[in-house]
């Protein structure tokens, strides 16, 4: 049996996310289609590196299905991209180890967060981007994202019912750029919590507002109270930029 690992962009607009659900539209099941349709086999299972919810991105989604389909891996892209949606999109294959798996086998992921500071915001853009009209202190933004950085329990970062009982999570690297009215956060970490990338940005956002001070930001972290950090972002400005393994 061969194990056959995708690099996957998607535009989650027209999803119900990633994750396999009965009579809704989502990716891990639009492309199992595919490949059933490409090998001949019922079974296949998807496994991805992460899900991602309804609306979230991907650029450089991972993920990893296990077939006795003898065609040419690099054959692989061509031909399930003509069987999905538009909005899905396979950008390599490669044959790789038994062993391997996408999720438990990945050292690190980097996550996009797209904001649009312009005072109108963009009718083309409106599905791929954040509107926050007021102006940001992209300064001080940039000061308070480094106290994110290391290990941290993140327990004040994360959506209420969230399964995990381990809210420790080490992120690597942290990165504020702008690009015109565009602002981009960008944080790579060992793993996320649910919606933690989301609160993350609106925090952030709310000391570009000047309802925190940057120099808050660790005793929030400590305090681990979901209250003290910000809202949480919608989903439509988030992108799953890259897996690291």
């Amino acid at each position: 049996m061969r194990n056959i690992k995708l690099l996957i962009e998607y535009d989650g607009k027209d999803f119900n996310g990633w994750q396999k659900q009965p009579n809704k539209l989502n990716i891990q099941g639009e492309i199992e289609r595919a490949i059933s349709e490409i090998t001949k086999e019922d079974s296949i299972e998807l496994n991805a590196s992460g899900r991602t919810d309804a609306g979230v991105h991907a650029l450089g989604q991972v993920a990893n299905f296990k077939t006795n389909c003898n065609m040419p891996v690099e054959k692989f892209p061509i031909a399930i991209n003509t069987k999905v949606k538009n909005s899905i999109v396979i950008k390599g294959a490669e044959e790789v180890d038994d062993r391997f798996h996408s999720r438990y086998n990945c050292k690190k992921k980097t996550y996009r967060y797209v904001i649009n500071n312009s005072e109108y915001g963009s009718a083309i853009y409106r599905n791929h981007e954040c509107h926050i009209p007021q102006k940001l202190d992209v300064n001080a933004m940039k000061e308070a994202i480094k106290y994110f950085e290391g290990e941290h329990d993140f327990k004040g970062f994360k959506a209420s019912g969230t399964s995990s009982k381990n809210s420790v999570r080490k992120i690597f690297k942290t990165k504020i750029q702008v690009d015109g009215d565009r602002i981009y956060i960008e944080l790579t970490g060992s793993g996320f919590l649910y919606n933690m990338v989301r609160i993350i940005s609106g925090t952030l956002v709310d000391v570009g507002l000047g309802k925190i001070s940057s120099s808050d930001i660790p005793e929030i972290i400590l305090s681990g109270d979901r209250k003290r950090a910000g809202k949480t972002l919608p989903p439509q400005g988030l992108y799953l930029l890259k897996v690291e393994y």
